[in-house]
């Protein structure tokens, strides 16, 4: 039985949400709360298959301590931006 749509925005929402740490889910969580429905089917791929990799490989290359994979790049740089513009003080004006 193939995964609705909505159903398949539910599933990544809750897994950006509750990913196996803190640090992850405050950079993830409201990510994909406010961009999730924008996405095209490519996109949300390939924020599927980023899901599916561990927190303790996420973070550093979200935060830019170590590269990340080629193929995630461009959508880990715009999660990053996201973020630090949340934590910022102009972020939250």
């Amino acid at each position: 039985m193939s995964e609705t749509a909505e159903a398949r925005l539910k599933r990544m929402r809750m897994r950006s949400w509750r990913r196996g740490t803190k640090e992850m889910d405050l950079i993830l969580g409201p990510w994909a709360d406010e961009k999730l429905s924008m996405m095209d089917a490519d996109a949300l791929d390939l924020y599927d298959a980023l899901l599916e990799e561990n927190d303790q490989d996420l973070y550093p290359w979200v935060s830019g301590a170590q590269p990340c994979p080629p193929q995630y790049l461009d959508l880990l740089t715009e999660i990053a931006g996201f973020a630090k513009m949340r934590h910022t003080p102009a972020g939250n004006a």
